[in-house]
């Protein structure tokens, strides 16, 4: 997973960018880059480390220009360590081509291989993501006339990087001299939101990873990216969109809801923080239904995404709801650090508890999910060491099964707590409790939503016509 961010203003947008990267940190902590753009010319400065830390007030002011991309990432393909990883990338040829991308293809070693014999380009990196955007400056040469572009030779273009790439992927790119161009893969893995805000120069547009980039920077928002969708917005804040797969549906990463998203956000027109309540309210069903034997002291849920299931928990089992971890702000998220070893030493660094919750009681634990579980064994380490009687760890999430190729570090079975029959190994004195996978679909996009947003909507006359023009209603 990586945060992508484009946008198409009526002033600078370094500022803009910045903030946004700082609110999809979460999503990437590796590494990050902004592009901007100023007539036909491209400005940029990407680096390893955090947002905070990649850019200082000098890099800042030597990003002019209304338009620009940017992005933060986790790298779940190529290399961790590697600097040339950081993205967008850049292709000089045939456009002048920057590229952020959220996801993974799972088949880019053909496509390699493909650049190098057939298109004759060259990738210098292991990061997919330059495969992609070599990709699309192939497809985007060859839909071209006489090497101009326009919104329909744009979407033909797309159409052509559907049909040869395969993965998740959302992107967002930056065509030197013309505007921004955003897309999702045929199945919508990974997310993608529009946002719009109207100002006394025109209509400025962004897209993000996320609904809360689009709303803290001040913007409404439009509409998700459909599934096989693309968008560009051109350099005098045009919009126009077209459905470029043959055959699109969506199958979102339902890990988006369970742990990478923030709560705040809304994804595909689903609330991420009622889907981990709703997950919540499962649990305390399936516990009510099939444990009923526990004796639980207290409900503490394990900081910070599990918070929301393990609230609607603790009501829904009638036992008080207590904060019995400390969390280090300044630690990052120990699910996307690279490396295990590195993983399992921040647990420590990272949660602190308070013995006064734990001492002589049966706490009941609850976590977002237990992929491998290295993690959980720690923190019932902690528990007990802070003087729980007896430790229950329950998963809002069902076993995490099998691997996940689509942007998400966990690549190898070998890895997974779970076993194939979808038992678990016990941590601690009770054996993690979990939703059955086939009702969280249900819970996150098919349950009636109370808080559900009203997305503001394109006039049907303008909306997904081939090379046309969208205005606002």
């Amino acid at each position: 997973m990586c945060g992508i961010l484009g946008i198409v203003a009526r002033s600078p947008v370094n500022q803009l960018l910045y903030d946004g990267l700082l609110l999809l940190q979460h999503r990437g902590q590796d590494a990050a880059g902004i592009v901007t753009a100023e007539h036909n010319s491209f400005h940029m400065h990407k680096a390893p480390g955090m947002v905070r830390d990649v850019f200082r007030t000098r890099n800042m002011r030597s990003l002019p220009g209304n338009i620009g991309i940017a992005h933060c990432r986790y790298p779940t393909a190529g290399s961790a360590f590697n600097a040339a990883e950081a993205q967008p990338f850049y292709v000089n040829s045939p456009f002048g081509i920057v590229l952020g991308h959220n996801g993974n293809l799972t088949n880019s070693d053909q496509l390699k291989e493909e650049m190098f014999r057939t298109d004759r380009r060259h990738i210098n990196t292991g990061s997919d993501s330059e495969v992609l955007v070599n990709v699309l400056a192939y497809e985007l040469e060859k839909a071209s006339a006489k090497l101009r572009l326009d919104p329909q030779a744009i979407f033909t273009a797309v159409a052509n990087v559907h049909r040869r790439v395969r993965g998740a992927y959302a992107v967002v790119a930056m065509i030197a001299g013309y505007g921004v161009l955003a897309f999702r893969d045929p199945f919508g893995i990974r997310p993608a939101v529009i946002g719009y805000n109207e100002t006394n120069n025109g209509t400025e547009y962004m897209v993000a990873s996320e609904s809360v980039a689009v709303d803290a920077l001040g913007f409404r928002v439009l509409r998700d990216i459909g599934p096989g969708e693309a968008v560009f917005i051109d350099e005098d804040g045009k919009f126009y969109s077209q459905q470029c797969a043959a055959h699109a549906s969506l199958n979102p990463c339902i890990f988006e809801y369970v742990y990478l998203a923030r709560p705040d956000s809304l994804i595909d027109g689903a609330s991420v923080y009622e889907s981990r309540l709703n997950m919540g309210e499962k649990l305390a069903e399936k516990i009510r239904r099939q444990y009923r034997h526990l004796q639980v002291d207290v409900v503490i849920p394990i900081p910070d995404s599990s918070r929301p299931s393990a609230l609607q928990l603790a009501a829904g089992l009638g036992v008080p709801y207590r904060e019995g971890f400390v969390k280090n702000r300044y630690i990052g998220r120990t699910f996307i650090m690279p490396g295990q070893a590195v993983r399992t030493r921040s647990v420590r660094q990272k949660l602190n508890p308070m013995a006064m919750e734990f001492s002589g009681k049966n706490v009941l634990l609850v976590d977002d999910s237990i992929v491998r579980g290295t993690t959980s064994r720690e923190i019932v380490q902690m528990a007990r060491e802070s003087g729980a009687r007896k430790v229950f760890f329950a998963s809002a999430a069902p076993p995490v099964r099998f691997p996940n190729v689509y942007g998400i570090d966990m690549p190898t079975r070998a890895e997974l707590i779970a076993d194939l029959s979808g038992s678990r190994r016990p941590q601690g004195r009770g054996a993690p409790r979990q939703p059955e996978a086939r009702q969280l679909r249900d819970l996150v996009l098919r349950r009636p939503l109370h808080h559900r947003r009203h997305h503001q909507r394109l006039p049907a006359r303008d909306r997904d016509q081939p090379g046309r023009q969208a205005r606002l209603g």
